[in-house]
């Protein structure tokens, strides 16, 4: 759900709109123009492809954010926005992470992963990379064990989410 640092939470925002060039950027924007970062962003198409769910986690004071989504409803290709900050959903994020271990380190790494249900999609000489998916608390503890073994490179898609049950967004 919400974290809070001094009055300000994390939200996630759904926002439905139009399948069209340059509207992740007005959206974007909006959010720049408040002075606020964007923690997580993932877009892409529904099952209608002529819209597409944008998926955003953003940091900020309940009162500020609430008028933020205000402004993104007024957008001219924005169909729905939904704060999902305070409903059951189903979230997920998928990470990559190219971890240095060569023979001699697979098997600790391995049995590492194995706890995390991730799996090895490439091996290499000295490195393998690791495919996780989870809410963000898992991904972060993955990340935290395996820096150990040294992280080459990272990549995560930020946050996908859904509302749990028969509600849509």
């Amino acid at each position: 759900m919400s974290e809070s640092t001094n009055n300000w939470h994390r939200h996630t925002f759904t926002a439905l709109v139009a399948n069209r060039p340059g509207v992740l950027a007005r959206v974007a924007s909006l959010f720049s123009r408040r002075g606020f970062n964007i923690d997580s962003l993932a877009v892409s198409t529904t099952q209608d492809p002529d819209l597409s769910r944008i998926s955003i986690v953003v940091s900020g004071d309940d009162r500020i954010l609430e008028q933020v989504s205000k402004q993104l409803n007024k957008l001219i290709d924005v169909v729905r926005v939904s704060d999902l900050t305070r409903v059951e959903t189903v979230e997920r994020e998928l990470v990559l992470i190219k971890v240095a271990a060569g023979p001699s380190q697979r098997q600790e790494v391995l049995s590492i992963i194995s706890v995390f249900r991730a799996q090895v999609v490439d091996v290499g000489e000295k490195s393998m990379i690791i495919e996780v998916i989870g809410q963000q608390e898992k991904l972060d503890a993955i990340e935290r064990l395996l820096k150990r073994y040294s992280i080459l490179e990272i990549v995560r898609t930020g946050k996908v989410v859904l509302v749990r049950g028969e509600k849509t967004t």
